[in-house]
């Protein structure tokens, strides 16, 4: 478990860490430099989720030897999909990270709901369900590593 106490917003017990594949952590179906030795960092104190529409069909291929776990989702409702996920695992304990239109009620009903504006962008209404916006994959996982950023992006107090 990561225990960040963040003045004048929450106390977060955070046991899971959820996010998307392609554009939040991948750009084109490959994931960005330096994730590996993060996730093993994170790995030590909270599990970590990969759930994806596998835009590029490389998500098991590519994170074979990270430390998380893979769900692959299709069809329609994609974004309840991953709020139902969330939610089984239990949101309030969950910190997500998202870019697009299916990360949108993840991001907004976690613990701690992260967007990444990386080289697809992302979508407005997740920006919005957001509690915290970063510009990189690995600046969101330094988030929990590092837990002072987190605490400076959010307190009010």
């Amino acid at each position: 478990m990561i225990k960040i106490s963040i003045p004048g917003f929450k106390d977060l017990e955070i046991d899971h860490i959820v996010m998307d594949f392609n554009g939040t952590i991948a750009a084109d179906g490959n994931p960005l430099p330096g994730l590996m030795e993060k996730f093993d960092i994170i790995a030590q104190s909270a599990s970590i989720h990969v759930i994806t529409a596998d835009t590029n069909g490389s998500v098991e291929k590519k994170l074979k030897n990270y430390n998380c776990k893979i769900e692959v989702i299709s069809g329609k409702n994609q974004d309840s999909l991953k709020l139902e996920y969330i939610e089984k695992i239990g949101s309030t304990r969950t910190a997500a990270i998202g870019n697009g239109l299916n990360d949108r009620l993840m991001v907004k009903k976690a613990a701690v709901g992260i967007s990444v504006i990386g080289s697809e962008g992302a979508f407005s209404q997740t920006l919005i369900n957001s509690d915290i916006i970063v510009s990189s994959p690995n600046d969101a996982l330094d988030l929990f590593i590092k837990t002072n950023r987190l605490i400076a992006g959010l307190r009010n107090e």
